[in-house]
């Protein structure tokens, strides 16, 4: 049963879904790194023009490493972009780091989802860490339902995590596309870009979503309803 079950499928078709979502926001992304902004404006000097107009004083921006690994950090109040975006004047690199001065208008407005994914991150972490090995304790000692219980429950965190985080990763680039229209950063030719980068990026999160539902779902089979190997 360790070496191959048939549930193996669903994990296959959520790393699928994954791999695909992740092909499509890096080739859209790459598709528009051309478009530059009528403007002039780099992606830095947006993002920092953004927290600007929407007296944001407390949240800086810098450059990090990697590839398309933007992301704001609530707790540093720290706006960190990718190497592809920082100095970039394309509209697709616009348009990543004003998605992510949304989650900064967020964090400013105290939106509740994203306070809730905040605090949720420890429990997803811990969840996650303690999941498998309760699971395979549970195997270990006779297909003990109660520990396999527990540990399905914990796995099941992650899952919730991805739940919470839909909805905080959609508001964030609804106000990006906002006000970037409303400050006049871009006009509606740059704005139709930026909505298909934001589009194919949010694809991401809502293929992290199926993959984790599929994979508990196969844990769930695979090692609930005291499953054995008789």
């Amino acid at each position: 049963m360790f070496f191959w079950d048939s549930t193996y499928i669903l994990v296959i078709i959520g790393l699928v879904i994954s791999m695909m979502a992740s092909g499509y926001v890096n080739s859209t992304f790459r598709r528009y790194s051309t478009f530059k902004s009528k403007k002039g404006y780099s992606a830095q000097e947006v993002a920092s023009l953004i927290l600007q107009q929407s007296h944001i004083n407390d949240v800086g921006v810098q450059q990090i490493a990697g590839d398309l690994t933007d992301n704001y950090n609530a707790q540093t109040k720290m706006l960190s972009l990718s190497e592809t975006v920082y100095h970039s004047s394309s509209v697709s690199a616009i348009g990543v780091a004003a998605h992510e001065c949304g989650h900064a208008l967020q964090d400013n407005k105290n939106y509740v989802p994203l306070k809730l994914r905040s605090g949720f991150v420890p429990v997803a972490n811990f969840g996650s860490t303690i999941s498998v090995p309760l699971i395979l304790l549970g195997v270990l000692l006779q297909w003990n339902q109660t520990l396999i219980t527990i540990g399905l429950f914990c796995f099941s965190f992650a899952f919730l995590f991805q739940v919470i985080t839909l909805p905080v990763e959609f508001d964030a680039s609804r106000r990006a596309i906002t006000i970037l229209r409303d400050g006049q950063i871009l006009d509606e030719e740059e704005l139709a870009v930026v909505r298909k980068v934001l589009f194919a990026a949010a694809l991401t999160y809502v293929a992290a979503l199926l993959a984790s539902l599929l994979q508990l779902l196969w844990m769930i089979l695979l090692f609930g309803g005291n499953r054995r190997n008789d």
